[in-house]
């Protein structure tokens, strides 16, 4: 063999490898999800806490629950998870309790054993080929999030911080952090700790971690009022900016709910998910909270959750097909039958409302459209609402409801064998 034949062999091994390491990494290509050069449509879970079992408490017992939990998501079809980098923060705000540990404690100061806790779930995570959407921060309190820095940088005082606003008072509490400079620049330093750490379990940058399919802003940042929608604007642009600037492999989206999250814009929705540092575009869709059905009588409005589902998704599903983006309902979900936060309740009507959803992503994979994958709201796994007690106390087991929700309102059990099933024969479908 000719040194020339030698050299141009050595350049197409590395070429080679340099490709199918890159391949590796979840792209967008022709408004589609790609992985390996195959297209990627998915059913997945949000596992918002599933960062914090490692780091909180008996580590030992919450990595054990990470690895069982993970292998029963994996062999039931689950192939993605929705997962919160960090809190903000501690103690009551807005008149609950927030989860903990915190990420950020205090301001500027972060935790490097709950920082573990996430590297230890991606380390599992990556062993078992499901990958992680990994949102910021959150425009909610209940992890902190945007109000926690505002009380940092004296926007909120901390008895307001505490107390339980109305609707009005927190859109105008929350509205304010996009026009704080200093608030922002906090918000980025959390997240340029995250994307440019290297776990300590792989000894891989997070960069280079293809089990990272994405990193998302926040979890539903709305600009909350109409005349907070400029600086919205501005501070998408940056932080994407910057996060493509700092990592090269990663999809990045933002986190919105859709139109209802952009005061009810279809033109705003789709302007913030046209920049070329935006990969894809989410829905969140809450037929509880949007009032979909009166009071617990799920059974007599599923008709009307179930056009206005459509609807819905009829509605945010032209902004993807004009930018040639994927689409993602990454938040969705129904409490189970008659309204019970009982694990032991039935869920006939939470599993028709899913099959809704899945059906409409196997028919967009089938057609090629834009519609890509989901995260259902959320995994309980293993753990239990506790007997006699709404909502979440220090101590407690995470599970799918946050602490400002009746425990076990949307949480999809290891129990509900009805659910998994339906999860798992459409996850195949998927995978075919």
């Amino acid at each position: 063999m000719t040194k020339f034949i030698k050299h141009l062999l050595a350049i197409f091994i590395f070429s080679f490898a340099v490709t199918s390491a890159k391949a590796q990494f979840i792209q967008v290509k022709e408004g589609r999800f790609v992985l390996n050069s195959k297209p990627y449509n998915y059913i997945g879970a949000n596992y918002w806490y599933g960062g914090l079992l490692g780091g909180k408490g008996d580590t030992t017992k919450g990595k054990q629950r990470i690895r069982q939990e993970l292998d029963f998501m994996k062999k039931n079809g689950i192939t993605n998870l929705r997962i919160l980098a960090g809190a903000e923060g501690q103690g009551i705000i807005n008149g609950i309790e927030r989860v903990n540990p915190a990420l950020q404690p205090e301001k500027g100061v972060f935790d490097e054993n709950v920082m573990k806790g996430l590297d230890f779930l991606l380390y599992e995570m990556g062993k078992r080929g499901i990958y992680a959407v990994i949102y910021l921060s959150n425009n909610w309190e209940w992890s902190g999030g945007f109000l926690q820095y505002l009380n940092w940088n004296g926007q909120l005082d901390i008895s307001t911080l505490r107390k339980k606003p109305t609707w009005d008072e927190q859109r105008d509490y929350t509205s304010k952090f996009y026009k704080c400079e200093q608030c922002i620049e906090d918000y980025k330093k959390q997240v340029n700790y995250v994307i440019t750490r290297v776990n300590t379990y792989t000894g891989k940058p997070y960069v280079n971690d293809k089990t990272i399919m994405a990193w998302e802003l926040a979890n539903e940042p709305r600009p909350m009022r109409p005349e907070s929608i400029d600086y919205y604007t501005a501070w998408i642009k940056g932080v994407t900016e910057m996060i493509k600037a700092k990592d090269k492999n990663h999809l990045v989206t933002i986190g919105t709910e859709g139109s209802i999250g952009t005061e009810n814009s279809d033109q705003l929705y789709e302007q913030i998910h046209a920049s070329k540092n935006v990969d894809y575009l989410t829905i969140h869709i809450w037929p509880k909270n949007w009032k979909w059905f009166a009071d617990n009588r799920i059974a007599e409005g599923m008709p009307y959750i179930i056009a206005n589902t459509n609807k819905f998704i009829n509605r945010n599903s032209p902004a993807a097909i004009h930018l040639k983006k994927p689409l993602v309902i990454e938040e969705f979900g129904l409490p189970r039958d008659n309204h019970s936060y009982e694990p032991t309740a039935t869920t006939k009507y939470r599993d028709k409302y899913f099959q809704t959803i899945f059906e409409l992503i196997a028919k967009s994979k089938l057609k090629g459209g834009v519609l890509a994958g989901c995260n259902f709201w959320a995994f309980g796994g293993v753990a239990r609402p506790v007997k006699n007690q709404l909502f979440w106390k220090e101590g407690d087991d995470f599970m799918g409801d946050p602490p400002m929700e009746e425990q076990g309102l949307n949480t999809v059990f290891d129990s509900d064998q009805t659910t998994w099933m339906l999860i798992k024969k459409y996850a195949n479908i998927l995978s075919k």
